[in-house]
């Protein structure tokens, strides 16, 4: 298939409950058609029944359906701060500790080995967007035994509704482990969603007990795997590729001073970084708050932060101060060495590309960074018209898109691009965006809480 423009939607309508996502998942392989509006209800739409946790804990399909739903009614017509009323604290408490209990007997790079009769749908950046998530879940087809979802990570932050979005992508997880895979963004961490708005969105809306909810997420956090392997020839990864296991001289580098940029040392210069293999990314430890900048765990902060290039070799992103450049040269070797033809990564939407003038712009969702002998480097953002609040009335009203990997060979991808579900529920920010810079530069790494929670 390989479709080299793209599908592209127009803007869509905002219409009750994601256009009826019980009725839409009885079917799960139909991929959606624009929703259309429907008329004003006459009388208002009682609440929903608070979410109860199954008693055996097994999830179906009709319970995601009716969550879905709930999360969208929530959103429209019910003031954060009383979300408690419908989703208990202990309900996400119940839902936090399933979802973590099969993320954390993963991997770090997870093996997605599609049969000839299955499809892969491979997401990026979603950042809390939640009737964005719920419309490209059902245009794109829902989970099923015969489509498989490898979501890029960054599920909260920015967006209104974190919260809400990564409780329906791990509600996905637990109902079919082995067909929805939920990869580790830069913005799952301590410092981003202090930063970002996350930390303030659950603290706003589960009040005195959101210290308590807060920690469940960070712990969630830590066991998300870091990479997959789809049909052993595509490797997606939240920000791209990594170094070789570091080994540290004799007299370590000063750490920065809290509130400044890490610089860094002339011991860590270009000349002795190498390209990381497979083996050191499953060796890496992963538990961390926040992917580590400096020391010899830097694994996990390379493959959640790193960029693309057009300069050839591998260098140390100095803009972010944390993760790599990489150039064309380096997508070769990664895909030679290790018998891949396709990179797909995330990370980058239109504000951080509108400050690379090196790269094309993400108005479309995707772009191909790289053409190599061996294949392509793809970068994949999933979140249409973002980020949601932005200072400028110049919108980037960028598209969103998805790809999907489909037999024989799962390595061409058939982009789908689709504008943002509009209008938008009114909502108020969880963070400064007028203050704090968009595309994630000027990092106070200082603050980075690079332990654990059991530390």
């Amino acid at each position: 298939m390989g479709n080299s423009q793209g599908r592209k939607k127009q803007p869509i309508e905002l219409v009750d409950a994601a256009s009826d996502p019980i009725h839409a998942m009885s079917d799960p392989d139909g991929a959606a058609d624009p929703p259309t509006p429907t008329p004003p209800s006459p009388s208002p739409v009682p609440p929903p029944p608070p979410v109860e946790w199954p008693e055996d804990g097994v999830l179906t399909r009709d319970w995601v359906a009716a969550f879905t739903a709930t999360l969208d009614w929530c959103s429209r017509r019910l003031p954060p701060d009383q979300l408690p009323s419908i989703l208990s604290a202990d309900f996400v408490r119940r839902l936090l500790l399933a979802a973590a209990g099969i993320l954390h007997r993963e991997p770090n790079i997870v093996r997605v080995d599609p049969r000839p009769d299955q499809a892969v749908v491979v997401v990026g950046d979603v950042h809390g967007q939640l009737h964005d998530v719920m419309f490209l879940l059902r245009d794109a087809g829902f989970p099923s035994e015969e489509r498989i979802f490898v979501f890029n990570g960054d599920y909260v932050d920015r967006g209104a509704w974190g919260l809400e979005t990564l409780l329906l992508l791990l509600a996905w997880k637990i109902l079919l482990p082995n067909r929805v895979f939920l990869l580790r963004g830069n913005h799952e961490s301590k410092y981003c969603t202090s930063v970002y708005g996350f930390e303030r969105e659950v603290m706003v809306k589960y009040k005195s007990q959101g210290g308590q909810v807060y920690r469940k997420f960070l712990r969630c956090f830590e066991d998300l795997p870091l990479a997959s392997i789809i049909a052993g020839c595509v490797y997606t990864a939240h920000g791209g590729i990594f170094r070789g296991a570091v080994v540290l001289p004799s007299k370590r580098a000063k750490r920065a001073k809290k509130g400044h940029k890490y610089i860094a040392s002339s011991a860590e210069d270009s000349t002795t970084l190498k390209l990381g293999s497979l083996d050191e990314l499953l060796k890496a430890r992963r538990t961390v708050l926040d992917p580590p900048w400096e020391g010899s765990n830097l694994i996990p902060g390379d493959v959640l932060w790193s960029d693309p290039s057009l300069e050839k070799g591998l260098s140390l992103n100095k803009e972010r101060g944390i993760g790599l450049l990489w150039g064309p040269d380096i997508t070769q070797q990664f895909l030679y060495t290790n018998n891949l033809k396709l990179i797909i990564r995330s990370h980058e939407g239109p504000d951080a590309r509108d400050k690379r003038h090196d790269l094309l712009g993400m108005d479309s969702g995707y772009t191909t960074d790289h053409q190599v002998a061996c294949g392509k480097l793809i970068t994949l953002f999933s979140a249409p018209d973002y980020p949601q609040f932005q200072a400028s009335d110049d919108r980037y009203n960028n598209s969103g898109a998805y790809l999907v990997l489909s037999p024989p060979d799962f390595a061409t991808p058939d982009f789908h691009s689709f504008q943002a579900v509009k209008p938008r529920p009114p909502a108020n920010p969880y963070y400064d965006f007028e203050e704090v810079i968009d595309s994630d530069e000027e990092l106070n790494l200082g603050a980075m809480d690079t332990g654990n929670l059991s530390s």
